[in-house]
C-alpha cells in the first residue's frame, strides 16, 4: 500500500499516477491537493491519511482533467462537510464532466469517449478566480497561474515547495509521452518559464514524475520537450495537409501509436494547439479549398 512520502514537515504526498498534495494545518487536519483518477486511488489516499492521523479539511484540483478530480466523489461521499475548490473554468467542468468529452468532439460525444479517462464523477467547486497568496481550510499557500496544459490551472507554492500539477512532467514521463496533451501550446511554454523564474524553490513536485530538487533543469527539459511537439508539427506541413494529415504525420515522426478514440481525440487537441501557436507566430497559413480545410508553410 502507497504511504505519503515527506518533502519538507508538514508537506507530503501521495504518490501514484497522479501525484496528490497534502499540506497539514496545526490541528491534524491537511489540504489535498487533486485526488487520482477515480475512488480507488482515492481509497488508498485516505487509507495513508488515517495511517497519519490526518482529516482531510478541503480539496484543491488544480485542473479539471479527470485523472485530478475522479476521486472527489469518494472524498466526499467520506467527507462530506469539507469544500472542493478549483480554478474558475475548470470547477464547472468537475461539476458537469460531459463538458470535456464535449469540447474535445464537437458534439455530443461517443460512448467510448465517455469513460472514466475522459469523465470523472461530478462533484460540487467552488471558484477561486483570484491567484496569489491565499488561505483554503484556514491553510495558507500561494496560488500561481499556469494555463496551457489546461484552460487554466494553478500551481501551488507551500515556502520552498512547489506543487507544479500538470504545469510541468518529470523527465522520465516526458520521454515516454512526446506528445505532452495541451490546449494552448505558447501558454504552456510561457507558463514553464513563470515557474523557471521562481525563486527559493528547494523541491519540484510534478503532476506526474518524481520530485526534483533542480526546477531549472526541470523547466529545460519540459521547454525543450514543448518544442520538439511544435517542431514535429511543422515539419509534417510538406504539402497542405488537414489537422488530421498532421496528427498521422507528427505520431510517425515521434514514434507514436494511438489505438482508442480517446487517444486520436486527445493528440489530435495538441496538434490543433501547436499548429495555433505556428499560425499566430506567422510560420504557418491556413485555406479552405475543395472542401478541405488545409494548413501549409508560409
Amino acid at each position: 500500500m502507497p504511504d505519503l512520502i515527506t518533502l519538507e514537515p508538514g508537506i507530503h504526498y501521495f504518490p501514484g499516477g497522479v501525484n496528490i498534495g497534502i499540506i497539514e494545518d496545526v490541528y491534524g487536519k491537511c489540504l489535498i491537493i487533486d485526488t487520482g483518477l477515480d475512488s480507488d486511488h482515492a481509497r488508498k489516499l485516505l487509507k495513508a491519511l488515517q495511517s497519519w492521523d490526518l482529516t482531510p479539511a478541503a480539496i484543491l484540483n488544480t485542473h479539471s482533467h479527470a485523472d485530478h478530480y475522479g476521486g472527489n466523489h469518494l472524498i466526499l461521499q467520506r467527507h462530506p462537510e469539507i469544500e472542493v475548490f478549483a480554478p474558475p473554468l475548470e470547477s464547472a467542468i468537475i461539476q458537469h464532466p460531459i463538458l470535456e468529452p464535449l469540447y474535445l468532439f464537437g458534439a455530443r460525444p461517443i460512448k467510448e469517449l465517455q469513460g472514466k479517462f475522459l469523465m470523472g464523477k461530478a462533484s460540487p467547486a467552488v471558484s477561486i478566480p483570484q491567484t496569489g497568496l491565499t488561505q483554503i481550510a484556514g491553510i495558507p499557500l500561494e496560488l500561481i497561474s499556469v494555463p496551457g496544459h489546461a484552460c487554466e490551472m494553478y500551481a501551488v507554492r507551500m515556502g520552498s515547495v512547489l506543487f507544479a500539477a500538470d504545469a510541468l512532467f518529470g523527465e522520465e514521463v516526458l520521454q515516454k509521452h512526446p506528445l505532452t496533451y495541451c490546449v494552448d501550446s505558447k501558454a504552456q511554454k510561457d507558463s514553464v518559464r513563470t515557474l523557471k523564474g521562481l525563486e527559493g524553490i528547494e523541491i519540484t513536485l510534478p503532476g506526474h514524475g518524481n520530485p526534483s530538487r533542480d526546477l531549472q533543469h526541470l523547466c529545460e527539459m519540459n521547454l525543450q520537450s514543448f518544442q520538439s511537439t511544435t517542431d514535429a508539427v511543422l515539419q509534417s506541413l510538406e504539402q497542405p495537409s488537414t489537422i488530421d494529415e498532421v496528427l498521422q504525420h507528427t505520431c510517425t515522426l515521434l514514434g507514436i501509436h494511438m489505438h482508442n478514440p480517446a487517444s486520436v481525440l486527445l493528440n489530435r487537441s495538441v496538434v490543433s494547439a501547436h499548429l495555433a501557436e505556428l499560425l499566430e507566430a506567422g510560420q504557418v497559413k491556413q485555406e479552405v479549398r475543395e472542401n478541405r480545410w488545409e494548413f501549409s508553410r508560409v
